[in-house]
């Protein structure tokens, strides 16, 4: 368990205390890369991630909401994928994006991991700066995309 903080705000790697519907709301219905997602593929992507990053913000009376999340897909030792990544839009603009990536390139977890990837569509400045960067070689890569794959049912063995 790992917690950063920051004027009114916190990053946290506690899993239990994630806003499952946040985030589910967050994925299915305003990213590009997971619109239409249900609710179990997001509740299965957490638990089998082994990083996960809620920003939060404190109120008044000490409550926390959920204004962000990242989590990494890796095996802690060579690779490690970077994903789900947003802030809620009503924080946007307060430096928390850039905090995070931050806090997540820094972790002393993912320091020694040899290759970590993202796939972004619109963020390229925020994570160069954080020392991500083209594929120099992106014909040794392949894919398998399943279009649709979110309107099939999720069986136990997926």
């Amino acid at each position: 368990m790992t917690i950063w903080r920051e004027k009114a705000f916190t990053i946290s790697t506690v899993k239990e205390d994630l806003d499952i519907e946040t985030i589910f709301n967050f994925l299915n219905q305003e990213s590009y890369w997971a619109k239409g997602v249900p609710r179990e593929v997001v509740e299965k992507s957490i638990e089998n991630s082994p990083l996960c990053f809620g920003i939060y913000k404190e109120d008044v009376e000490g409550t926390c909401k959920q204004v962000g999340f990242a989590r990494i897909i890796t095996d802690l030792a060579t690779f490690a994928y970077l994903c789900d990544v947003f802030v809620l839009p009503n924080y946007r603009g307060l430096g928390l994006s850039k905090w995070l990536i931050d806090v997540i390139t820094n972790h002393s977890q993912l320091k020694g991991v040899r290759r970590m990837m993202l796939a972004t569509n619109d963020a390229h400045s925020l994570y160069a700066k954080y020392g991500f960067e083209q594929i120099d070689k992106p014909e040794l890569f392949m894919q398998i995309t399943r279009k649709n794959v979110y309107k099939q049912s999720i069986g136990t063995d997926n």
